[in-house]
C-alpha cells in the first residue's frame, strides 16, 4: 500500500491536506480571546468617560470665548432670560456683530443643554455641564464641568 491509500482511509482528500480547525482549537481562540476581553474592555470604557468630560472642557472654554466676543461687541454678557441663543442670532443689538460661533450651541458630550446663567455666582457668567447623571455634584464621568474651575 502506497501512502495515499492509508490517507483516503482515514477520511482525508487523496493529494490534499485536512484544512480547518478542530473544536477545541476554535474554543481555545474563543476562551483567550473572551479573557482579553474581560481585561481590555473596562480600560477603554475608562477612556470614554474622561474623553467627555475632557469635551465638555472644550466646548465650555469654546463657548466662553464667544461669550468674551459677545460682549467686547454688545458691552455686556447675554443674559439668563437672552441664553446662549444669542450668540448665533441677533437679539436686536446694533452693535452686535456675530454670529459668534459657526453652527448653533451644541449639547454636552452627555446630550445634556449646557447652563448658563449671567450674571454668575462665580463670576461674570456661569456656565456648566452637570455630567453623565445629569444632576448637581457627583464624581468621576457624574462630575460637574464648570467654567469657573
Amino acid at each position: 500500500m502506497n501512502g495515499r491509500s492509508v490517507r483516503s482511509r482515514q477520511g482525508r482528500a487523496p493529494g490534499g491536506s485536512q484544512g480547518g480547525f478542530t473544536l477545541i482549537e476554535l474554543l481555545i481562540v474563543m476562551i483567550i480571546l473572551g479573557l482579553l476581553g474581560a481585561l481590555v474592555g473596562p480600560k477603554l470604557f475608562q477612556k470614554v468617560g474622561t474623553s467627555k468630560v475632557q469635551a465638555a472642557k472644550a466646548q465650555i472654554s469654546m463657548i466662553g470665548t464667544a461669550l468674551d466676543a459677545y460682549r467686547l461687541d454688545v458691552g455686556a454678557y447675554p443674559t439668563t432670560e437672552e441664553g446662549l441663543d444669542v450668540l448665533r442670532k441677533n437679539p436686536g443689538k446694533s452693535t452686535w456683530d456675530g454670529p459668534y460661533l459657526p453652527k448653533d450651541v451644541p449639547p454636552d458630550p452627555w446630550k445634556h443643554p449646557y447652563i448658563y446663567r449671567s450674571p454668575g455666582e462665580h463670576g461674570d457668567y456661569d456656565l456648566s455641564s452637570l455630567g453623565a447623571d445629569g444632576q448637581v455634584g457627583g464624581e468621576g464621568e457624574n462630575a460637574d464641568v464648570n467654567s469657573w474651575e
